[in-house]
């Protein structure tokens, strides 16, 4: 058969149709297949996204009002009879049809694929057309989304076969005589137009009826089964006449072992989780029914639906997923995969936008419980779709259920996006995974809030710079895997190294006048990045201008904060000052060892200081005796909230260069011996009351475990060493494996000493 001709129209000749609401994910994909078929399509939306628009005029979609000079008018379910367009084309008496009406007249005359359903419609359409593209098989298909990549989502195709996402929600699905139905579940949904579950039933029932060929229903869903008993079973069940099970996950993709009927015994699907597996699942069986030649990596390549799961790309180090879920049973599943996906991080933050007032009537009290798997959840606004107001559907009702639920759930109600964008802002940390959940315009939103975010760092940058000197450093998205011992992890939002002490109280004003947090960054040697970074300014004193080593006439010295502490060990050596041997192999420099009163050798950092001059985070300077500081192991009070510039050291005596430098020698020999050399983040556990961390880690038989390539040492238990491809993701995982195991073993809680960078500790352990 060759390129299907320009069909006649319900019994007349029609050659121009203009279509009202033409923005919308029903609509677009239509007039797109309409246009190739010949027909002089036009549109129009209130709402259409850059995307949209770009297709339609790819597709040749002509775009602005025109019902004038048209045949017939076809329409969303969004748009109401009271709407400007669809009054002015029934004033004319042109014919006006549902979109529904309109698909199912335009395909009627080919075999046509239905793909149908409550949840995964979209991705299962795009999964066969997939792989029917992939077999070389010459289909035609109209999507009901967007692919995530160029894939176009219309197109005629060559043969007899089409492949359509078909829609319950109006009732137009009536119209189809399908030659396949896919049905991939059935929950009740649109209780604006089915008032009862029964109703919703029997609309399938009559659809699985009107099929001519097959039917294919998932195993897993009893409704679907006991409506369909003759239809064929795709799912997990062994029984399932297209059976599948997932026989490994890696990456983003997942390998199924299939059976029954299959011609293949695996196939390779490019995205994760049980719902898609499902959903690929029915693809691959509906493509075997087609007759498509199928092999492994027909799916391999899937590029994915937007909005399904999608990653917001330009998320400035955040992880922001935007989904497409509506219903409960497709929220439930979403947030159990994002669960999934956690690894970890601190928390599951969802924004979720109730979509039609119906529906938040109907199962506020599911959705509720739904969301209740989120650790905090914003609620937007209802998008209404159209419909007028009803009692018990708005937010407001939606967030009065959570008070019903048996446990407690962080909620807020946001009436407009600046809200929302406040409140995110305030409560998100660069650690959460962070999902936009709906289907009204709630993917605007999610791109506004990062856009704003964006703005933001733009706005510091631009402030600041002009206040800076030259020589100061200042960039967006460094790496900070390299500025660290541990070699781990993802970039600073901003990073700055500053030349002078006016241009570290200018970057710290400006941090504060735009809200961004602040992270001091010595020589990285007691820290472990996230993978994901640090959401803030980093600010390090690199600049050689902080590096100073200036004796005094009373034997005192004076050490810059930038100054590394190896540097300290060998101009004291020269200088014949004895007493910062012990400092000699930390990998760290003075500012840092301050903060954390660094020790070795059985020497601490204030047993040689005298004062410190120190920046608060409003800009203030002060010189504070170390008398006046809060000091003990591992920690300095006053430096947790500022910064240190330098310090007064007195040294233990005066000595010869070379007695210094032998001690040096004894010291640096010991720490080789008992210390690993790969990189590390020096000893990650503080040693208990009357214990040491090493040996309770070694102890509980945990030298040489390992996670990636992230390892416990072999040589001291109380480190965890790179092995070359660590992430920080491993690193985190194998710290939460050594303290379970040590408390089981030994009843010992093991506390970390090195950093968390950007984190808390107690957000991941």
């Amino acid at each position: 058969m060759n390129e299907p001709a320009r069909p006649p129209l319900f019994g007349r000749s029609v050659q121009r149709i203009h279509c009202l609401g033409v923005g919308g994910m029903g609509v677009a994909p239509l007039a797109s297949y309409l246009a190739q078929l010949g027909f002089t399509v036009s549109g129009e939306d209130d709402a259409l996204t850059d995307d949209v628009r770009a297709l339609l005029g790819r597709a040749g979609v002509m775009l602005g009002p025109r019902p004038a000079e048209c045949d017939l008018v076809a329409y969303s379910s969004a748009i109401a009879p009271t709407h400007p367009a669809f009054r002015a084309a029934a004033a004319r008496g042109l014919p006006l049809v549902r979109r529904g009406e309109l698909l199912a007249e335009v395909v009627k005359s080919r075999r046509l694929v239905a793909v149908c359903g409550s949840h995964g419609k979209t991705t299962t359409t795009a999964m066969l057309v997939t792989a029917l593209r992939r077999a070389g098989f010459p289909a035609g298909w109209i999507m009901g989304g967007l692919f995530a990549d160029d894939t176009p989502v219309a197109a005629t195709g060559a043969g007899d076969w089409v492949v359509a996402e078909i829609d319950e929600s109006d009732g137009t699905i009536e119209h189809f005589s399908p030659e396949i139905t896919v049905a991939v579940n059935l929950d009740w949904d649109h209780p604006d137009h089915y008032h009862q579950r029964a109703d919703l039933e029997a609309t399938f029932a009559a659809l699985f009826g009107r099929t001519r060929r097959l039917t294919l229903v998932n195993a897993a869903c009893a409704a679907s089964v006991r409506l369909a008993p003759a239809a064929a079973t795709f799912g997990g069940p062994a029984g399932a006449t297209y059976a599948s099970r997932i026989e490994s996950e890696s990456g983003g993709k997942q390998v199924l072992a299939l059976g029954g009927k299959f011609p293949l015994a695996s196939a390779v699907v490019g995205t994760r989780g049980e719902f898609n597996a499902a959903n690929a699942t029915a693809a691959l069986a509906a493509a075997a029914c087609m007759g498509a030649a199928l092999v492994p990596e027909a799916l391999a390549d899937f590029p994915g639906v937007r909005r399904r799961q999608a990653p917001l790309p330009d998320s400035g180090g955040l992880t922001v997923i935007e989904d497409y879920a509506h219903h409960p049973a497709e929220i439930r599943a979403l947030l159990a995969s994002l669960r999934g996906r956690l690894a970890g991080r601190a928390r599951l933050v969802v924004i979720f936008q109730p979509h039609r007032h119906t529906r938040t009537a109907q199962f506020r009290g599911e959705f509720a419980a739904a969301l209740a798997a989120a650790d905090r959840v914003h609620l937007l606004e209802v998008y209404a779709a159209g419909e007028a107001l009803v009692p018990g559907g708005t937010t407001s009702d939606l967030r009065a259920e959570f008070h019903r639920l048996d446990r407690a759930v962080a909620v807020e109600h946001h009436r407009t996006d600046e809200a929302l964008f406040s409140a995110l802002d305030r409560d998100v940390r660069a650690a959460d995974l962070i999902a936009f959940v709906g289907a009204g315009d709630i993917d605007r939103k999610a791109r506004g809030w990062l856009a704003a975010r964006a703005a933001r760092w733009d706005g510091f940058v631009a402030a600041a710079q002009r206040q800076l000197r030259p020589e100061t450093r200042l960039r967006r998205e460094e790496p900070l895997a390299t500025k660290t011992t541990m070699r781990v992890g993802g970039a600073a939002r901003l990073y700055a190294e500053p030349a002078s002490v006016a241009d570290l109280q200018a970057l710290l004003r400006a941090a504060k006048v735009h809200g961004v947090p602040i992270f001091m960054l010595g020589r990285g040697s007691n820290l472990v990045v996230p993978d994901e970074g640090v959401d803030g300014l980093v600010i390090s004193l690199a600049h050689e201008s902080w590096a100073a080593f200036e004796p005094r006439p009373d034997g005192r010295i004076w050490a810059g904060a930038g100054l590394r502490l190896k540097n300290l060990c060998g101009l004291a050596t020269k200088a014949g000052l004895a007493g910062f041997e012990f400092l000699e192999g930390i990998p760290g420099n003075v500012g840092g060892a301050l903060r954390m009163n660094a020790g070795a050798m059985g020497g601490w950092m204030f047993d040689v200081v005298e004062e410190v001059q120190v920046m608060t985070y409003d800009g203030e300077v002060h010189l504070m005796p170390k008398a006046a500081m809060h000091v003990d192991y591992r920690h300095c009070a006053e430096l947790h909230h500022a910064i240190a510039l330098g310090a007064l050291l007195r040294p233990a005596a005066q000595a010869e260069a070379e007695a210094v430098s032998r001690q040096i020698d004894v010291y640096r020999r010991k720490r080789q011996e008992s210390q690993p050399r790969e990189p590390s983040a020096g000893c990650i556990f503080k040693n208990p009351p009357g214990h040491s961390a090493g040996r309770l880690i070694d102890q509980s038989g945990l030298k040489g475990e390992r996670v990636g390539d992230a390892e416990v040492s072999r040589i001291h238990a109380n480190f965890i060493i790179n092995r070359g491809a660590a992430t920080g993701a491993d690193v985190l995982e194998l710290v939460r494996r050594v303290r379970a195991r040590v408390r089981q073993a030994k009843g010992v809680d093991l506390e970390p000493e090195v950093l968390l960078y950007g984190r808390q500790w107690q957000d991941v352990l």
